[in-house]
This record gives structure tokens, sequence and C-alpha cells, in this order.
């Protein structure tokens, strides 16, 4: 280490002492309650390489609504269903912004994405040309013939595998059928060849934004480093942005270079609306937008079909029991189609079941807008906000038997995932809910059920210790750590 950069992490340090005494001096009196504080870190050390575990045991001693001092931020955890329902719902606006992680700031990407622009003009523009040109009912509708397709493509994959007796990576391929799912909607063309296992490079990079976004960074502890960027977090994440973005830049430019726009596809529809509306939106912010709903599109119906498939794998029972109803309903050795999720119950409380335990996203993020009374507490501006909805699914207050999969639980509950039940909130609740639960509540069912409906599943019992491998990899989505391979057996 040079004389320079041993000078610059002191004169830091000093920094961070000046700050931290003057913090303290103004430090609300009013906060929720929490675990012990040391100087200057706060309870970072707490946190570990699993914070959703890590919150959710200090809850159960601290209770559901709790403070901490992580570096210089003041933390709200939220890890019940009646606290989050007053931070999602009751006092939404208070609660509607992001804090932002110091990696996102790479190449200006949080100035443009719709996943951290506060609520304002530009939010409200690129919300709009989600939920009427891609999310809406009539859209879904109109794409159901390229998801169709796609799903086709995934059970022909598996059925060359099988031929072959060759295992597949239930993550990469479910990957690929996302991503050219996406693909065709926004682009109208394939970005992986549905016929191969391709694709790596492009879930890479996905993989490596979702996890440099929410990995533990000091600099969102200590915002007086963020010039010095000591763990190259941002720097990382300026070379995996600017892959992705430099990719949409010429597909944009080859479009462009047609002289019309005339394909109907997402790309088609945003353009026209940047030609209509030049004073709301540009082409950054149209190019991030891309890159959220593939990053988010992707990654989470990825992340739930495999813990879906690995839960069912390792527990014959529930595996008999779906084989049955989709034999009984659709047919054997058939592919299943949107329309039929409502007429298979069993499957559908599979992924209830999946998304209660394995949320994809274990931390929607917040940030306080102006001072608010939560519970009697007082919640100073600025102060960034966990909703542990990891903790919340897990919650044995609310679910009996809340570690065991139990798909059955659901046949008579009547709760849904779309923010109206807060026991339930995979996908958040209130304004800032993901935009794509409509299609991932199409998508995840039918990839899962024509799994499932199309080969019988073996497991190689040199790696059945990895496949059935529980723990998971933490980032803004909650991957398993290990990737599930698996060999489709053909049909009797």
């Amino acid at each position: 280490m040079d004389t320079l950069t041993i000078v610059c992490l002191l004169l830091s340090i000093l920094l961070i002492l000046v700050t931290f005494s003057v913090f303290m001096i103004g430090e609300p009196k009013n906060l929720p309650p929490g675990p012990t504080r040391l100087p200057i870190i706060g309870n970072l050390h707490m946190l570990g390489d699993q914070p959703h575990l890590s919150l959710s045991k200090l809850a159960e001693i601290h209770g559901p609504i709790m403070s901490l001092k992580l570096g210089q931020i003041t933390t709200l955890v939220i890890s019940s269903a009646a606290a989050a329902k007053e931070v999602l719902q009751k006092q939404d606006l208070s609660f509607s912004d992001r804090h932002i992680p110091d990696a996102v700031h790479a190449l200006d990407h949080a100035q443009y994405a719709i996943v951290w622009l506060p609520v304002g003009k530009e939010w409200r523009a690129l919300r709009r040309i989600m939920n009427t040109n891609i999310f809406s009912i009539n859209s879904l509708q109109a794409n159901q013939h390229l998801r169709n397709k796609k799903v086709e493509e995934l059970i022909a994959y598996c059925r060359k595998a099988s031929l072959a007796n060759d295992y597949v990576d239930i993550s990469r391929a479910a990957f690929r059928t996302t991503l050219n799912l996406l693909s065709n909607t926004i682009f109208s063309k394939d970005l992986a060849d549905p016929n191969e296992d391709s694709g790596k490079e492009f879930k890479e990079v996905i993989e490596n934004i979702t996890f440099e976004t929410g990995k533990p960074n000091i600099v969102d502890y200590f915002p007086i480093l963020k010039k010095i960027d000591p763990q190259g977090s941002r720097r990382r994440m300026t070379r995996h942005l600017g892959k992705v973005l430099e990719m949409f830049d010429e597909l944009i430019e080859e479009r462009l270079r047609m002289g019309k726009l005339n394909q109907d596809d997402v790309m088609d529809v945003c353009l026209k609306f940047i030609q209509d509306n030049p004073n709301e939106i540009n082409r950054t912010h149209i190019k991030c937008l891309f890159l959220d709903l593939f990053a988010a599109g992707t990654d989470t119906s990825t992340t739930t079909l495999e813990w879906a498939m690995t839960e069912v794998l390792r527990n014959p029972r529930i595996m008999t029991k779906a084989k049955e109803e989709l034999g009984e309903v659709i047919g054997k050795g058939k592919i299943l189609k949107e329309d039929d999720i409502s007429r298979l119950p069993y499957l559908s409380c599979i992924v209830k079941e999946t998304l209660r335990m394995h949320a994809p996203v274990p931390f929607p993020l917040r940030k306080v807008i102006k001072q608010v009374e939560l519970n009697g507490y007082t919640i100073p501006v600025g102060t960034q906000v966990l909703v542990n909805v990891w903790a919340i699914g897990r919650d044995p207050a609310v679910w009996d038997d809340s570690l065991e999969f139990k798909p059955e639980r659901f046949l008579e509950s009547g709760l849904d995932f779309q923010g109206r039940d807060f026991d339930l909130i995979p996908f958040g609740a209130g304004r800032r809910i993901c935009p794509g639960l409509p299609l991932a509540i199409r998508m995840v069912p039918v990839m899962l059920g024509s799994l499932l409906n199309n080969f019988n599943w073996n497991i190689d019992p040199k790696i059945e210790h990895e496949a059935f491998d529980m723990s998971a990899k933490f980032g803004i989505t909650l991957t398993k750590a290990k990737p599930l391979c698996a060999i489709p057996i053909p049909l009797n």
C-alpha cells in the first residue's frame, strides 16, 4: 500500500470519527428498540453474510419494529406483517423512496432507472409505460403465444438432455427461457439460442449486477468513503452495467436505422414515447428500463423456479400429488397453457409456498422522505428501511410449522401475493410493488407444471448433497448457493 493511500485512509477514518460524533449528538431520542451499538460501526458487526437471517434473529429479541445503526446510517427493520402494512400501505408515501446502494450510482444508473428513481414525473412516465404497454392484461394476452413458444422450447431442450441421459441445470435453463421471452417482448428477437446451453455470459452479468447491488458495501454505511470506493464495488458495477447498456444501445441504433418503428414491441413503444414526450424521459431512461426489466424479470423468475423444483424433488409426496393433479386436469405429458393455471390449485399452492419460504427479494429497500410516527416511535428523514420479507414469510406466530414446506396450507387460506395480504408479500406492496408481478405469476407455474408433467426427474447420487443444499447466496435476490442439476427421465 503506497503512502498516499495510507494518508487517504487515515484522513477518512478521522473524518468518520468527527462525523460520528456530530451524528450522535443530533440523533433522535424516540427510535424503536434495538441492539447495543459499538462506537463508529454501530451494529454493522451483527449483519454477517446472511443479513436476512441475522436480522430475523435480532427481531426475536428486540421486536418487529427495530432500529439499528449501520455505520452512519440509521436503519429501521420491519419483521412482521402488521408493521409491514403500516409502512407499505398506510404510510406508503412517507416511505416511498428507495435507499440507493452506492454501487448503483455507477454510470449514473440510479438517476435514470425506475427501480431507484424517486416518485415523480420520470418515475410516473416509466411506470405508465410498463403498466400500459408491458404488464397490462391486454398486453400480456397479446404476447401469450410468445410465452407458450418459449416454454415449448424449454421442454424441447430438456427432452434433448433426456435422450442423452444428461442433466439439466434448472437455473440456467429457466434463465434462458425467461431471457428469450423478455427479449422477444422487448426487441422481437432471441438473445440466447433456445436449443443450446447459451446465454451463460448474459446470465453472469445480470447475476453480477444483482450481487453487487445487494452485497454489504462499507460505502453504504460510511458515505464519506464514496470517493475511495475501498471495496471496488462501483468500479466492478461500471463494467457490468457498461456491457449491458452498450448492447441495448446497439439494438436501439439498429432499430432506428430501419427508418420507421414497425415491430410493435416494447422498444417501439418506448422510442415513440420519447418522440412524443421529449421533456419527460430520454434514451438513457429507456436503456435503464430495459436493464431493470431483464434483471428483475429473469433473476426473480429463475430463482423462484429453481427453489420450487428443489423443494418438489426433495419431497416425493408433493411430487406425486402435483403429478396426479397435472395428469387428471391437463393429461400426462402435455405442456401447460396459462389458462390451465386456474384449474391447478395444488400447483398454485406449491408456487405460493415457494414464495413464502424463499422470497426472491428478501429486503424491499425503502427510505423515509419525511419524519414520520410509526407505532409511537419517531422515524427521522433519511432512515433506511428494510422490510424483512423473508422473516415475515417464516414467522411462527403466523405460519404453523413455519420451516416446513407444506403447499396444502394454502388450499383453503385464500391468501395471495399481490400486495393485499401482508403475511405474504414476496413482490412487495404499495406504490413500489414489483410491476412485473403479473408476468411472474403466469410464467413460473407454467414452467414448473410443464417440467413436472413432461418428465420424471433423477438426481445423481454423487451430487445429491449439493442439489438439495438449501443454503442461499445473499444479494438483491436470494439465490440458491448450489445449483440444482437434475436428469429428466422420459415418462413411461
